[in-house]
């Protein structure tokens, strides 16, 4: 596939290595120009770009940027032609984004990031700690492969999602339809707890969405207290012991 990652925080750097290390034809961009990407990430064969010459033909476009940079590439994502699968990985964590408004009312994240972006989206990635996909991928069939949640409204663009979470070294997880994926938001037992395909369809059974805010919250504030600041992202060891505890 022609894949378009706009983004190359934690968890866009390791999309672009393991997908074009799958042979995917990956364009990445970030915010700063292609220019700044650092040619590690290119070992595998991605190519840097702007972020429009990354969406331009892509089959599928990925963004994993902060949802308060989405209003920013929304004009171009609206532009694309209605077949491109458009994927993001976003979570909402307000003493980061900040407050908004429609999400603390009870609106589903992933519906809001449809709403700002104007087009359908496939939610995935999100609901995996930085640490453990770079380092926790296996092969498909491997005992004890991690699955990550991936939900759509769109059937086609939801296959698409679970394929090429199974390209990153992952079991791809039908989680349905976007109202429910609150259900992989943070907060919940499927949230960064490295679970496998048969512990996961229990864990997004068993969330309560009433419940997800306190507990993201906790678990921030454990995480800073520990690490010292909010941008640092825990280890894998201690943030999966950690949200294993206060989520499950």
């Amino acid at each position: 596939m022609k894949i378009g990652i706009i983004g190359t925080g934690h968890i866009g750097k390791t999309l672009v290595k393991a997908l074009s290390a799958a042979g995917h034809d990956v364009r990445v961009a970030n915010s700063r120009g292609p220019e700044t990407i650092e040619a590690t990430l290119l070992a595998n064969g991605a190519h840097a770009a702007t972020t429009a010459q990354a969406m331009e033909e892509a089959d599928v476009v990925i963004l994993s940027i902060p949802l308060l940079r989405l209003r920013d590439v929304a004009p171009l994502v609206q532009r694309l032609p209605p077949e491109t699968v458009v994927i993001d990985t976003s979570n909402y964590y307000p003493m980061r984004d900040g407050t908004i408004e429609e999400i603390e009312a009870g609106q589903v994240e992933s519906l809001w990031v449809a709403s700002v972006l104007g087009r359908p989206v496939v939610k995935a990635w999100n609901a995996i700690g930085s640490d453990s996909f770079a380092r926790k991928g296996l092969p498909s069939g491997s005992p004890g492969r991690i699955a990550i949640p991936v939900a759509a409204d769109d059937e086609r663009a939801r296959a698409s999602g679970i394929e090429l979470v199974s390209d990153t070294g992952f079991d791809g997880f039908d989680a349905g339809r976007l109202a429910g994926s609150w259900r992989q938001q943070p907060g919940a037992p499927g949230y960064c707890t490295d679970l496998t395909r048969e512990e996961l369809g229990p864990a997004l059974a068993a969330a309560e969405r009433a419940r997800l805010p306190k507990r993201r919250d906790l678990a921030v504030a454990v995480m800073q207290e520990r690490l010292g600041d909010a941008t640092t992202n825990p280890d894998a060891d201690f943030g999966v012991r950690l949200t294993r505890i206060i989520n499950m």
